[in-house]
């Protein structure tokens, strides 16, 4: 189709975002009168949180600047909860953790984490879980567009593109319209800046992290920016930092659609259950004639929508880890059910898509576009998607999509380029069905100093689960204890009883 078509059609919606673009302004966390964040007191008291005080977790607020380089502005609050190290005794430090995301709440996190250690870890730990700014309990970004997710399939044709072009603008514009200035400021340097103080506010000279996913993109700024004050940190299931966010999401594409082959494998065995197709391949076709079928047939409920642009986003939400193959194939009978004319029960698939992608869209879109300039021009997102539907025919609509960062104002600073010697212990999966095992290889490149551990084999997002590889348990816990890693780069295997049959 004639690109100019494709402006025409979104050029009333971009032109809503005219009000959000304002000029771009330093940022730096050199910046004088930091002293009274760094320097603050903590005053710790119950979570609230069922889950949390459970654990014997113990909650506060970090005040930190909206804006590093106005100390003396606005301020944000920074939620973080405590596990207390087992043994004081052996105390070394505290390790602070990242889910991902962005905009994934970390409060909770410490209990994942907690699942992973060793007893000698735990007793020389205080874990750490943090809401970052703009999430959560920490002075959360809305939107005002009360949308799931700020991802969306193209569909199929020019139109389809144009819906999700103006659907882009629009969220962009209701994002950032109401508070531009703390919109602007919800990023992953200032996040990193934030991490800093809270090292410096539990009076430690260093700190331990672990992230996961975009955890990893969060973990290598911090490395880069605050390298002096970094000390053991594991970056699970790696993001390329030249990659992020744009090129992070077209090497989904292909990714998931090997991961929806695995899937469709194991669903096949299980026909006499599910009824998709005998075959590896009449289960990819149940699923891509269910795609075509939702097309013009839109279910609304439960403030979801069922249609050909979120359909591959619930396939992708539930294809990250093999242990919910059942959960998936459930949810692709309620479907087939709602497509076909029949009941659908819109409550339990938003129950099991946030289940499995517990993400806040409003602060997602405030941490991409506020890190890094995405293309401006709809017909170059339209021109990649139709490159990739022959290859990509679940995934490549979504992957090269437009998302509302095109029509978000300039970053308030430039992205942060990673390369350093930090000593740090990477751990990537062949076949992550979200950072491919490419990006992983890059960031090791970035990190000349880090050691890579791979997973091989395993089609799954995070590599630390309990039970799926004790080689990589084992590794992580011996360098969190001791220090010590690998003298060469390895590939662990992993525990083949961890999937379902």
């Amino acid at each position: 189709m004639p690109a100019r078509r494709i402006r025409r059609l979104v050029l009333g919606a971009t032109l809503l975002t005219a009000a959000a673009a304002l000029p771009a302004g330093p940022a730096n966390a050199d910046a004088a009168g930091l002293d009274r964040f760094y320097h603050q007191s903590l005053e710790w008291t119950s979570c609230a949180d069922a889950t949390l005080d459970a654990a014997g977790a113990q909650c506060t607020g970090v005040r930190v600047p909206l804006d590093y380089d106005n100390p003396g502005g606005r301020t944000l609050t920074v939620a973080i909860s405590r596990i207390a190290a087992t043994d004081p005794s052996r105390r070394r430090g505290i390790l602070l953790s990242n889910p991902g995301g962005p905009g994934g709440q970390g409060l909770r996190y410490t209990n994942a984490v907690a699942t992973m250690l060793t007893p000698d870890v735990r007793a020389q730990y205080d874990l750490i879980g943090m809401d970052p700014r703009g999430v959560g309990r920490s002075d959360p970004v809305s939107c005002t567009i009360p949308v799931p997710t700020m991802l969306f399939s193209a569909g199929f044709d020019l139109f389809g593109s144009a819906r999700d072009t103006a659907v882009a603008a629009a969220l962009a514009t209701a994002c950032v319209g109401t508070d531009p200035e703390k919109a602007r400021h919800i990023t992953t340097r200032n996040t990193a800046r934030d991490m800093d103080v809270i090292r410096s506010a539990f009076g430690e000279s260093k700190l331990n992290f672990y992230g996961a996913s975009y955890g990893t993109y969060l973990g290598s700024v911090y490395l880069q920016m605050f390298g002096e004050h970094a000390d053991r940190m594991i970056l699970d299931s790696p993001i390329d930092p030249d990659r992020y966010y744009v090129g992070l999401y077209q090497d989904m594409g292909p990714i998931n659609e090997y991961a929806l082959d695995d899937w469709a494998a194991w669903a096949a065995r299980h026909d006499d259950e599910y009824h998709f197709g005998a075959t590896p391949e009449q289960v990819r076709g149940f699923i891509e004639d269910l795609i075509r079928r939702s097309a013009g047939h839109e279910i609304y409920g439960s403030g979801y929508l069922v249609d050909e642009h979120t359909i591959p986003m619930m396939l992708l939400a539930l294809l990250t880890n093999p242990q919910m193959n059942q959960n998936l194939a459930e949810v692709v009978q309620m479907l087939d059910s709602g497509v076909s004319g029949g009941p659908i029960d819109m409550d339990q698939i938003k129950a099991r898509i946030v289940a499995a992608v517990p993400l806040d869209a409003s602060a997602m879109a405030a941490i991409m576009c506020g890190d890094k300039a995405a293309p401006r021009d709809p017909a170059w997102y339209y021109a990649n998607v139709d490159a990739a539907r022959k290859t990509q025919p679940v995934f490549g609509a979504f992957a090269n999509n437009i998302t509302a960062c095109a029509f978000w104002p300039d970053p308030v600073e430039p992205p942060t380029e990673i390369h350093n010697a930090a000593t740090v212990l990477i751990v990537a999966n062949v076949h992550d069905t979200r950072t491919a095992y490419q990006e992983g290889l890059a960031l090791h490149g970035d990190l000349t100093g880090s050691r890579l551990i791979t997973l091989a084999d395993t089609r799954v997002h995070g590599a630390m689960r309990p039970g799926l590889s004790p080689c990589v348990i084992g590794i992580v816990n011996t360098y969190l204890d001791t220090g010590v890693r690998p003298a060469d780069d390895v590939t662990c295997e992993p525990d083949f009883s961890w999937f379902p049959s």
